[in-house]
């Protein structure tokens, strides 16, 4: 594809406002796609929208193919007839600024298991009290929810199997199920599928329902010329259908628990580096395979987006590799990742299969750029920036990591033009909230820096990134308000408070659209 100089803004659809508790793809998310377009801003950033599992946090999710269920729009159920507003009513007295899961994940999974409930007594004639009717629920659902099994079987199959396994062990990891379903056997499996028929067919049709929202919402983004771009973190969860269903892909013992596992060595922010947990890859097995359990993530994901932010992207010109069982990241050694052989491969297979029968579903792919932007942060080495420009990949500057002193690569006048720039990202504390905890003498070179007094310090900070070269320039929705850090998105390594934060409607005003477009036609995004 070809990147185009545009603005942007970073905003997850959980932070976005509405009753519900937490935010969805329901009116309120077409509501910013109409604000964000009179901004003049042509790019909406997410978050993965995977399920979230333990911690709430979108970088472990039970599945890197599946949608986030708590995503799911009420709206549009109850216009589809699935649900009624005395279904909803009461709603609960949700905190309209943070997202509580303990108190929202029961209560919706509640509602969508009785949307469910009303979707499969319809299919037998029999029509519950409450308003939905036969016609209203089945009439083009049942189709679709068919074509959709059939088309995402590859993946469907067994997350729907791991979601129902996963909860009739009472959430526990797959790690403690019988062995027999650990190791996947074959009389265990088919047994399983019989038992729990009826909760495999529920938790697709979940997946269903959130892809159908999904597809329509982003079709909206696209006539108003909004492209999104999504995220692909690199390493999946342990507790996930992934590792699960694909044991032979990563280090993985007869036990089915992990040999070794991702982090980061220690560094300046951490004595102790960062221990992430993750199962690592067998890169030779994938290898085999002409990487094709990446090709048909890659490709599952640019269904639904334009672009994709493919995170830890060192990683696949060498990752950290941690003994399991350690208790910090001190013990590890870096391993060579697959690098130029796997973006190769998996260039010319989305090309192939853009000229072929997928053409339609992965428009985005061309002969010029694979539609990936390279999360290149932290120590970087020589070999991830060959890998990184030998695919023409842009790079992300982070504006609020440069204030060091004028030879800073995250500086604007460092920055080449393919590149994305950011005012700060999800796991930075906001522009605000960095001014006023900042070492003094970044906060008095940032003030030198960007010829300002600091009073409206935020938005010094978006006018810089906006008027620097960079092709994309993109903001978090926290830095366009002037936030501070009480709406900081994530803090790594803190349990607990992350992944909350929420909008209110107001903040969507009129006076910070015309803010925005300003910065746009004033420097040609």
């Amino acid at each position: 594809m070809k990147f185009s100089r545009s603005g942007g803004i970073l905003l997850h659809p959980t932070s976005l406002p509405g009753p519900y508790g937490i935010g969805d793809l329901g009116p309120e998310a077409y509501h910013f796609i109409n604000w964000l377009a009179s901004t003049g801003c042509k790019l909406w950033q997410v978050l993965p929208l995977g399920p979230t599992g333990y911690g709430d946090s979108p970088y472990q999710c039970f599945s890197a193919f599946a949608g986030n269920p708590y995503l799911i729009s009420f709206d549009a159920l109850i216009e589809d007839g699935l649900l009624t507003h005395d279904d909803i009513a009461p709603i609960p007295d949700f905190n309209a600024s943070r997202v509580d899961y303990g108190w929202l994940i029961p209560w919706k999974l509640d509602l969508l298991q009785k949307a469910f409930s009303r979707f499969s007594s319809t299919l037998s004639g029999e029509v519950p009290g409450g308003g939905a009717t036969k016609e209203s629920v089945v009439e083009g659902l049942v189709d679709e929810f068919t074509s959709f099994l059939a088309d995402n079987a590859s993946w469907l199959d067994d997350y729907a199997l791991f979601m129902s396994l996963k909860e009739a062990n009472g959430g526990g990891a797959w790690s403690d199920w019988d062995v027999s379903l650990r190791q996947r056997k074959k009389t265990a499996m088919k047994e399983a599928r019989k038992q729990h028929a009826e909760s495999i067919v529920r938790h697709s049709f979940y997946q269903f329902l959130f892809f159908r929202q999904w597809n329509k919402l982003r079709a909206y983004a696209t006539e108003r010329d909004i492209k999104i771009i999504g995220d692909i973190p690199i390493f999946i969860a342990y507790d996930s259908a992934d590792a699960w269903a694909n044991p032979d892909l990563f280090f993985l013992d007869k036990n089915s628990l992990p040999t070794v596992v991702a982090g980061v060595p220690p560094d300046y922010f951490s004595a102790t580096g960062q221990l992430w947990g993750n199962p690592l890859y067998r890169w030779k097995e994938h290898k085999k395979s002409g990487y094709q359990w990446w090709l048909e993530r890659l490709s599952s994901v640019l269904k639904f987006v334009d672009v994709v932010r493919l995170d830890h992207f060192r990683g696949f010109a060498g990752f950290y590799e941690i003994p399991f069982g350690e208790k910090t990241a001190e013990h590890g050694r870096w391993v060579t990742g697959p690098g130029k052989d796997f973006f190769t491969t998996i260039s010319a297979a989305l090309r192939s299969s853009r000229r072929g029968s997928r053409a339609e579903q992965i428009s985005s792919i061309d002969d010029d750029t694979l539609p990936i932007i390279a999360e290149d942060l932290g120590v970087i080495t020589p070999d991830v920036v060959d890998l990184r420009v030998s695919f023409h990949l842009p790079g992300m500057k982070i504006l609020q990591f440069g204030f060091t002193g004028p030879d800073d690569p995250f500086l604007p006048h460092h920055y080449p033009t393919n590149c994305v720039a950011y005012t700060g990202t999800h796991d930075n504390d906001t522009a605000c909230g960095w001014f006023k905890s900042a070492p003094e003498h970044e906060r008095a070179f940032a003030l030198r820096y960007l010829n300002t007094d600091g009073r409206d310090f935020a938005w010094d900070l978006l006018r810089s990134v906006w008027s620097s070269v960079a092709v994309y320039a993109i903001t978090p929705m926290q830095d366009a308000l002037s936030l501070g850090n009480e709406a900081r998105m994530n803090f790594p390594s803190k349990l607990g408070g992350n992944w909350e934060w929420r909008m209110k409607r107001e903040d969507m005003s009129n006076e910070l659209a015309g803010r925005l477009h300003e910065l746009n036609k004033l420097f040609s995004r």
